[in-house]
């Protein structure tokens, strides 16, 4: 370790050991789910990077709304095209070596994972490495921001994929990258639902250390208990058997909890406080989040809709704001007959049935010009054979399934549970389910705020892990020395394993 780095070490303990907030950077920060789970941790949020106009207007209008340089946070950025010092500078950071004390961020894998381990340890060697691959640069230029800013944490997530991608694992390989430029560092693959969140999201999340500090990574325990369906069962599988058949040093084992644990966060229990809305009324045009919709007052808000109403900071005591739906005239019959659930296929025949009743109401005959219209006003025309999850009617006791990026284009993958309702979910309710708290706004109207939802890291889920690193980050402040980082460092070294749940070695 050079002398610059060990002062900079130094210098961000010392801010810690005064009790100042960790300082976090969010590369491709979306909306911010990441760093609100931060910054509910104790992290204060010192800037992000994105790329997406609406999400990065969306990040500066809810973590810096009254800063002098709110058109800076608020602007676009492509990070193949920033330099880290630049950003620090229009962000009014300081020096990036010493701007920021955890980089956190989720960097699309589909391109890096074509690199592999040699493009990954010549950006150990060479910073500049990343512009001769642009199929890799997402990844390689991550690695490069952290080369930059030296921070005392890395935070990763991304999809299963990434463990399994192109016949190798890209997490362990990040892992050795890391190694490499001076970190220690782990992964998992965890559900969120066993952290409270009521949605059944798989992600690998990676956590690293810088060596000096004698910390090893681990994972937060489980809050609740959750019998996955087959389907996730099996796509677990598949994601870690890299990691299984090749054998890993970096990988963790998430903790499931047990059955004595809280049952996972339901459907109902997550958006059954919000207001009922009559999906056959709905009418096309623009959704603009400018209305106020209050709460429900003959329903109790469960444990988990308080806190989504009272995430410090983010409180809202009278209703929500962006409480809209889509206008989907032909397919409400067949949402309110559907058996929750209920899958495409099941719901192409619910809406057949639906016909067949009409037409026998109406004595119309089948194949004539009348039975085709009636045919074509109800039943969705999607063929069965594809993609037969393309719909799913929520179970109002349970988890719901992930929430993708694609609900910016339609939301019949969470089709509402309430058949009086007859609708899919609406932007808050989306929200809502991806844990961000009843005062986050979004910015944009409905297509684009669900798809900011979508590509979010549920802010829940991102506080749990948080609060490992503020506890461990807080532990080494005040346990290390300034001139502790070589034993520490010798320490971690003559260890076999990064995979015990050690918090220091040093005190």
């Amino acid at each position: 370790m050079n002398t610059k780095v060990a002062a900079g070490i130094d210098k961000k303990l010392e801010r810690l050991r005064t009790g100042a907030p960790p300082r976090v950077m969010d590369l491709f920060s979306g909306a911010g789910g990441i760093s609100l789970g931060f910054q509910r941790a104790g992290f204060s949020i010192e800037g992000a990077l994105e790329m997406d106009p609406h999400a990065a207007l969306t990040h500066a209008l809810n973590f810096h709304p009254d800063s002098v340089r709110f058109a800076a946070h608020a602007h676009a950025r492509d990070i193949t095209l920033t330099d880290p010092a630049a950003l620090c500078d229009e962000l009014g950071l300081g020096t990036v070596d010493e701007a920021i004390d955890v980089l956190v961020g989720g960097p699309p894998c589909q391109a890096y994972a074509r690199v592999g381990r040699a493009k990954l340890r010549e950006v150990a060697d060479h910073p500049e490495a990343f512009r001769v691959d642009p199929r890799g640069n997402l990844y390689l230029r991550y690695l490069e921001y952290v080369r930059a800013f030296q921070p005392l944490a890395v935070f990763i997530e991304n999809v299963p994929d990434i463990l399994h991608y192109a016949h190798h694992n890209v997490a362990e390989e990040i892992v050795e990258a890391l190694e490499d430029i001076g970190y220690v560092a782990g992964y998992s693959l965890i559900n969120s639902a066993f952290h409270g969140v009521p949605q059944m999201r798989d992600r690998v999340f990676l956590m690293a250390y810088r060596r000096e500090l004698g910390l090893r990574v681990r994972f937060p325990a489980a809050t609740h208990h959750l019998e996955l369906p087959s389907g996730y069962a099996g796509t677990r599988a598949v994601a870690l058997r890299y990691v299984d058949r090749l054998g890993s040093r970096g990988y963790i084992a998430p903790d499931l909890g047990s059955p004595e644990l809280p049952h996972a966060v339901s459907a109902e229990e997550a958006v059954g406080d919000l207001p009922a809305v009559n999906g056959r009324t709905v009418k096309r045009g623009t959704r603009r989040f400018d209305t106020l919709y209050a709460y429900r007052s003959d329903r109790q808000p469960s444990a988990y809709a308080r806190i989504m109403r009272e995430w410090p900071g983010f409180a809202s005591d009278q209703g929500v704001w962006d409480h809209v739906i889509r206008a989907l005239p032909r397919d409400h019959q067949t949402f309110a007959e559907m058996r929750s659930g209920a899958e495409y296929p099941e719901a192409q025949a619910t809406a057949r049935r639906i016909v067949d009743r009409i037409a026998g109401e109406r004595a119309i005959l089948a194949g004539t010009t009348a039975y085709e219209a009636l045919y074509n006003s109800i039943v969705p025309p999607y063929d069965v054979t594809k993609f037969p999850n393309r719909w799913w009617k929520l179970r109002p006791d349970f988890p719901v399934r992930t929430l993708m990026a694609h609900i910016g284009k339609d939301t019949y993958s969470h089709i509402h549970y309430d058949a009086d309702q007859a609708r899919t979910i609406s932007v808050r309710e989306a929200a809502r389910l991806q844990s961000f708290p009843d005062g986050f706004r979004f910015s944009g109207t409905m297509n684009p705020a669900f798809r900011q939802i979508g590509n979010a890291v549920p802010p829940l889920m991102a506080n749990a892990l948080a609060e490992i690193i503020y506890a461990d980050l807080e532990a080494a402040a005040l346990h290390m020395a300034p001139q502790s980082h070589s034993l520490a460092a010798a320490e971690l070294r003559g260890s076999s394993s990064v995979s015990k749940h050690v918090t220091y070695l040093t005190k």
